[in-house]
């Protein structure tokens, strides 16, 4: 990883200066005294003032030469989620594009989610369609994880393993596809970090230990490339390209190769004024040293979709070793770096047409993700057809006119002919690639030339969804049939939903009127009535989803009511308590509830009562605990020393003295259940050595499994039964002991 250095606020500015006139510069100032103001007195898990979070994101956006608007958003992106600002507010002050690219980086209400992996779904779908719209969305929130990353040290090992899976998962890709190299790989080798530490610092390790050798091989090598350039006249740059950590493991994995397999560990890269001069040092370079067959690749006749132009070849060097040398012109080697920024008009000082140009047509995955948002639905589904045909790998083919096709990697003709137009597709009968008749299901490979062959009178197959690669083919081979079954699908929704209602003794005809299903069309995202019940009929809508949506209120009503009486029940009862024992109260409610857990959890005394273990914490018998009484959820149980109790909960008169009962009724001792993680270097007989170990310690093993990955490192899951915390810890100490174990931990998941 490279090292971080911080920014202040006055290095963003400087910045910014460099390429904005006066005007622009108060504008953007104003935004973070606006955002300074608003995180006043707020500290982010590392301890810092959170407003050193919004000057690091608009510093790497200054850095990226982005305009004024975006640098105020990159400021004030934080302040509608986190503080009382409104987007109102920030419309009024700073504008509606700021408005938008703020609001679009902002979460959802979680409140309204019944699990967690649908909130962030639903906050990655928001996103992205905020992005298909302006471009400017994504850019803020590149550099908001690209700092969060940074400083992920600060959270729980969960966390950080969720937080740099995301960001393996959407962001790093999301940085690729708009070609901004210098975030991309930054991204990609700090989640390597989290996610396979092992692997990570066996490679740095590997690394170092050749450094010297590799640094003189290059140094040897550049001397005599020097010397062919000078002879060709040009002007040039020449220097060792940097190494990426986790692109050499890919490479170590995917090809199977040894570290010293792997050729663009020793790279040069040359860069020069023209396109000419690129293929004069291409030329200068076969003709000093022997180029490896099928090792060169032109990305300037043929670019990658995300704009990136260079040419690449390995030749073998100095002492027979093969080195890569790419070679770019300065505006390529911009464009390399900082992707779809490099094309922006600010470049010549004009930030007029910003908006449009950073959505403009060149950029294929915008036009992907809006024909998947028409197309799909649900979020978690959305979320999944844009990590399968937009951020997978990708297959470049062509038509017999020599037009460029990108794919998903895996896809084959049938999601080509549906690519090219819906006609072609629903008409096609075979294909011809390369001058050979093939099937609809040939797997389309890099260099392929597609002629697809149709018949008029052909209709799409109901097989032909299950054949098909891309969510896009599929979703219009979907649609082909949903037309042909849409009236009766319309009618079954209906009839779903209705059957619900009435099975919670509540009127169809008055929750299903034209008043109730307006209003949640749009949360859903449909655009009439039909479509939403047509989905329900097709399965791609569930009616369960629908009428918790139109009963939300009410239940929302119900369950505010219930609680009220719950938490005045619990609070009443805990005065009560600190008067009769005549004990100085905590917060006015002195009362210990007695907590058991056996199949859930319950508080003995009161009825009826929403009780959770919290998630930030979680805290275990044994565990030192207090309880806190949250409105509209119960008493929420957490550890004593947990960071979100804060003095200004007990000021409130919101905590409880709480404590675990760890004896039922007969007397006995009662189990729950604990998850643990074990981590070690893979052997012969090292389950059966954790198993032993375990059956030693504990009378229950109730589940484990495990995984080898390809670095031959162990990872077992165990779930025991144990009697408190202080077993636990007992338990993950001894199986630490254990030869070639090197980590243990409680699990949370």
């Amino acid at each position: 990883m490279s090292k971080y250095i911080e920014m202040t606020h006055e290095q963003v500015i400087d910045a910014c200066r460099e390429y904005m006139n006066d005007e622009q510069l108060t504008f953007v100032e104003s935004a973070f005294e606006f955002a300074n103001k608003a995180h006043a007195d707020q500290k982010r898990a590392s301890g810092q003032p959170y407003i050193v979070h919004p000057i690091q994101v608009a510093g790497t956006l200054a850095n990226l030469g982005l305009d004024p608007d975006t640098i105020a958003a990159g400021f004030l992106h934080d302040t509608v989620e986190d503080t009382p600002v409104t987007n109102d507010d920030i419309k009024e002050k700073f504008g509606s594009d700021v408005a938008f690219i703020v609001d679009g980086v902002t979460k959802l209400n979680k409140y309204e989610y019944k699990s967690h992996q649908e909130f962030l779904a639903e906050n990655h779908r928001k996103m992205l369609i905020a992005m298909a719209k302006d471009i400017r969305v994504i850019l803020v929130k590149l550099a908001d994880r690209l700092h969060n990353m940074h400083t992920l040290e600060h959270l729980r090992p969960d966390k950080q393993r969720r937080i740099a899976s995301e960001t393996m998962d959407i962001y790093a890709p999301l940085a690729d596809r708009l070609g901004i190299g210098t975030i991309k790989w930054e991204l990609e080798d700090m989640s390597f970090h989290y996610l396979n530490p092992d692997a990570y610092y066996r490679i740095v390790g590997l690394m170092d230990v050749k450094r010297s050798q590799r640094e003189k091989y290059i140094s040897d090598a550049v001397s005599v490339l020097k010397k062919t350039l000078d002879s060709l006249g040009i002007q040039y740059e020449i220097y060792g390209r940097p190494k990426h950590i986790y692109s050499i493991y890919k490479k170590m994995v995917e090809k199977h190769k040894d570290f010293d397999e792997i050729y663009d560990l020793l790279a040069v890269r040359v860069i020069v004024k023209t396109v000419r001069d690129c293929y004069a040092v291409l030329g200068a370079v076969h003709t000093e040293w022997k180029p490896m067959p099928g090792r060169f690749k032109d990305y300037i006749a043929v670019p990658k979709v995300n704009g990136y132009q260079s040419l690449h070849t390995t030749i073998i060097g100095p002492g027979g070793k093969p080195l890569e040398i790419q070679i770019r012109t300065e505006e390529m080697h911009q464009v390399a770096e900082y992707g779809v920024a490099a094309h922006w008009a600010y470049k010549q000082g004009n930030f007029e047409g910003v908006k449009e140009t950073t959505s403009g047509e060149k950029l294929d995955m915008v036009r992907e993700i809006l024909e998947l948002k028409d197309e799909t639905k649900d979020a978690g589904e959305f979320m999944k057809s844009v990590k399968s045909d937009i951020f997978s790998d990708r297959v470049y083919v062509f038509t017999p006119k020599g037009e460029v096709y990108e794919l998903p990697k895996g896809s084959v003709t049938l999601d080509f002919a549906y690519e090219i137009h819906t006609q072609v597709g629903s008409h096609a009968v075979g294909a011809r690639v390369n001058g050979k008749l093939v099937p609809l299901d040939y797997k389309l490979k890099n260099g392929d030339v597609i002629d697809i062959l149709t018949q008029s009178n052909a209709t799409p197959s109901r097989d032909w969804a299950d054949m098909v690669k891309t969510s896009r083919a599929r979703n219009k081979i979907r649609r082909y049939f949903r037309a042909l079954d849409r009236e009766d699908s319309i009618e079954h929704g209906k009839h779903e939903v209705a059957e619900l209602l009435r099975e919670n003794d509540l009127n169809a005809k008055e929750y299903m009127d034209k008043e109730h299903i307006e209003k949640i069309l749009e949360h859903f995202n449909y655009r009439n009535p039909d479509e939403l019940f047509a989905a329900i009929g097709f399965g791609d809508q569930s009616a369960i989803g629908v009428y918790n949506r139109l009963t939300f209120d009410l239940r929302r009503k119900d369950e505010e009511e219930k609680q009220k009486k719950r938490e005045e029940e619990i609070l009443n009862s805990g005065q009560k308590a600190a008067i009769d024992d005549e004990k100085p109260s905590r917060s006015n409610s002195n009362a210990t509830m007695k907590i058991k857990h056996r199949n859930g959890v319950m508080i003995q005394g009161v009825s009826d009562l929403m009780l959770h273990l919290a998630k930030c914490c979680n805290p275990v018998p044994g565990d030192d605990i207090i309880g806190y009484v949250t409105k509209g959820r119960g008493v929420t149980i957490h550890r004593a020393d947990c960071r979100n109790i804060t003095k200004e909960a007990e000021d409130q008169g919101r905590l409880i003295d709480v404590e675990w009962e760890n004896v039922d009724d007969s007397g006995k001792l009662q189990a729950f259940n604990a998850n643990i993680e074990i981590f070690g270097y893979n052997r012969g007989n090292l389950l059966s050595d954790v198993i032993n170990k375990l059956n030693s310690l504990t009378t229950n093993i109730n589940n484990i499994s495990g995984k080898v990955n390809d670095e031959n490192i162990a990872h077992i899951y165990v779930t025991v039964a144990v009697r408190n915390a202080e077993q636990l810890r007992d338990i993950l100490s001894k199986l630490r002991d254990l030869p070639d174990v090197y980590e243990t931990k409680r699990s949370d998941n």
